[in-house]
């Protein structure tokens, strides 16, 4: 699938805000982004307008781009969300997944079945995984709908990463489920396997919380 500029910029930067190359509560000039991805003005403001929707920067006038810290409360509430739509969008793609679709979640399916891979590939991984089933859904609202929450919430777990390894593997497992679901055409399966994901993913976000609190003594 051809992206445009704007879309391949907005992916570029988006990948540094979740690798922390543009660490929370960082201040990033337009121009320095343009250097970064190697785009232009109107690409990097088009992506730039896009994150500022999502809520991955914040445009400051003349003063630059922030990048907005995200707290363990904001991702709770977050995840709140995705408990009521990520079930939803891998129920409908269950049902509605076209042969590309398909191919492409089998692809996906592979990589997370293979060896373990590090943040930064599986970072790439998982934002492929929410694109994919959010299109095989076929319901752009759904879509614009869940993918801002999904970006954020892709953040704050690779921010709190401690055993990398431990919970890349967990998180392809469960993810793994959830695309076997898909592509069986089984539709309460896909959805159990979202709802165990989004356990897993609140356990690690209250699991944070108390050590941010044992931190404190």
């Amino acid at each position: 699938m051809a992206r445009t500029k704007a879309e391949q910029a907005y992916l570029q930067i988006e990948a540094m805000i979740v690798g922390e190359q543009l660490p929370p509560s960082s201040i990033i000039s337009e121009s320095r982004l343009m250097e970064l991805t190697g785009f232009g003005r109107t690409p990097v403001r088009e992506a730039l307008q896009r994150l500022a929707r999502a809520r991955m920067v914040e445009v400051l006038p003349h003063r630059g781009v922030l990048i907005p810290a995200i707290s363990v409360e904001e991702q709770l509430r977050m995840l709140e969300l995705r408990r009521v739509l990520e079930p939803l969008a891998a129920s409908l793609a269950a049902r509605r997944a076209d042969a590309s679709d398909r191919a492409r979640l089998s692809a996906l399916l592979e990589e997370l079945r293979g060896d373990v891979q590090d943040a930064t590939a599986y970072a790439e991984t998982l934002r492929q995984v929410h694109e994919t089933v959010g299109r095989a859904a076929h319901n752009a609202y759904l879509v614009d709908a869940i993918t801002a929450v999904q970006g954020l919430s892709r953040r704050f777990w690779f921010a709190h990463l401690r055993d990398a390894s431990s919970e890349i593997a967990r998180g392809s497992a469960l993810y793994g489920q959830g695309i076997a679901a898909v592509l069986d055409g089984d539709r309460e399966g896909a959805e159990r396997a979202l709802l165990a994901l989004n356990d897993y993913l609140v356990e690690f976000t209250r699991a944070t919380l108390d050590e941010q609190g044992s931190g404190l003594g």
